[in-house]
């Protein structure tokens, strides 16, 4: 069958690979579309320490069940799914206590095994969620970069009245602004150096957005809020850097979410983060979102479609990966059709 391998850093296309044979439990799903992911490129790149390679890449797709495993009964062939591809032990501590998205040996689909850049794929059938009628596969396809913003945001313990800092308009942080003004928030704010960006930030239901290299970001918050500060803070630009002014900028009580996994350090001042008690919180994957999300996807409730920048068939993903890599200003999400529009 056909995949997308990457075989080494920056060495990758399209290949035939072996059918992959269901196991028990599992289900085998024609992937119908895929997310590329800027987690995909870090892969490309030799940047992802958790991947050995070869490895078909893709964690975010939808599909239709093609086969289920042995002891499988809540789905059937021919039920469209997307799939979480978080993979938990379920007797480690994380899992114990409900943390399964960061299990002691968590397994991600499309980076610890082979993902949905692929004809087939075996996953998990607890992994496989059935879609409502209403849903469509291609928007079925984006359900995980929208869990990966509401994670961080339940992480954050949001309140009504809350107003949101977010840094970045990539494709998570449209997803975090569109998932904010779901959960009832009307003030956020997104600052990126990129004026498209914060276009389609401020056309998503963005409040303001601030262009970091035209204004004062930090001198514009603190009037904004009268010098209080803001409540939650999310990097969604994964700048370690950045760390010092979220401090600053952050309200008493106030939390920042981080989403990035670069290395660098970062400066923290203690006495900054005690006088004000403020909540630093990491955000890993999803921990079951799924079902929110589809919730909130099926219901009208995100615009979806607005993510998409591009859609693309199977045979065109190098030449999109090409255009990510060197003109990330013009892509959003670019979505991969690898089977049939089937709806």
């Amino acid at each position: 069958m056909k995949a997308f391998q990457v075989r080494a850093p920056f060495e990758f296309g399209l290949a035939h690979v072996e059918v992959p044979q269901i196991a028990p439990g599992e289900v085998k799903v024609d992937v119908a579309y895929a997310g590329i992911c800027g987690s995909d490129m870090h892969i490309i790149h030799g940047q992802n320490a958790f991947v050995r390679f070869p490895r078909v890449t893709g964690h975010e797709f939808s599909g239709v069940v093609r086969e289920v495993g042995e002891g499988v009964e809540h789905l059937k062939a021919g039920d469209r799914v997307c799939i979480d591809p978080v993979i938990s032990c379920g007797t480690c501590y994380p899992c114990r206590i409900n943390r399964p998205n960061v299990c002691t040996k968590l397994q991600v689909i499309g980076v610890h095994r082979d993902g949905g850049f692929s004809e087939q794929v075996c996953v998990p059938a607890s992994n496989a969620h059935r879609l409502p009628d209403s849903m469509s596969l291609s928007h079925a396809a984006l359900v995980e970069p929208y869990s990966i913003a509401l994670n961080v945001l339940d992480r954050m313990h949001v309140h009504p009245g809350d107003s949101l800092l977010i840094y970045g308009a990539g494709v998570i942080g449209l997803t975090l602004v569109q998932m904010a003004r779901a959960l009832g928030l009307t003030d956020i704010t997104v600052t990126d150096v990129i004026d498209a960006r914060l276009e389609t930030a401020k056309a998503l239901g963005a409040s303001r957005t601030l262009n970091g290299q035209a204004v004062d970001v930090e001198a514009t918050m603190r009037e904004l809020t009268h010098g209080e500060g803001v409540p939650l803070i999310v990097d969604a630009a994964c700048i370690p850097s950045l760390m010092p002014q979220m401090v600053r900028l952050a309200s008493p009580a106030g939390r920042i979410g981080l989403l990035g996994f670069n290395a660098t350090p970062s400066d923290l001042v203690q006495l900054e983060m005690i006088k004000k008690e403020l909540t630093l919180v990491g955000s890993r994957l999803n921990n079951r979102k799924f079902p929110k999300v589809i919730e909130l996807i099926a219901s009208g409730k995100l615009q979806v479609q607005e993510l998409v920048s591009h859609q693309v068939s199977f045979d065109e993903m190098p030449a999109a990966i090409d255009l990510i890599e060197n003109h990330p200003e013009q892509t959003r999400k670019v979505l991969v059709q690898l089977g049939e529009a089937r709806h």
